[in-house]
């Protein structure tokens, strides 16, 4: 568990973004956009994340706009990208593409 919360260096996040085409880096986090069906699709979405993100106690930051959500994962006390954070881009594209 200790690497997962060492810094990636930024090779390693180039490497990590590039199998995950939906996700980008911006400034010390992974961010990603998705505009779902439905605002209840939405919430259902954040609903399911939240569960994981407590499983993994590693919560991202989510802003929600009507059927919008934005994804910003940061490993805070660290003070940028972990590998927690790209273990939870991938739990939250796994959710995103079971709706």
């Amino acid at each position: 568990m200790d690497d997962m919360v060492e810094l990636l260096a930024d090779d390693q996040i180039a490497e990590a973004l590039s199998s995950r085409p939906q996700w980008q880096a911006e400034g010390a986090a992974l961010v990603r956009e998705v505009e779902l069906a439905s605002f209840p699709q939405a919430i259902d979405a954040v609903d399911r994340i939240a569960v994981i993100a407590e499983e993994m106690n590693h919560h991202p930051d989510i802003d929600i706009r009507w059927r919008t959500l934005r994804f910003s994962l940061s490993t805070h006390f660290k003070g940028g990208i972990t590998a927690n954070d790209v273990a939870l881009a991938d739990r939250i594209d796994s959710v995103l593409g079971e709706l």
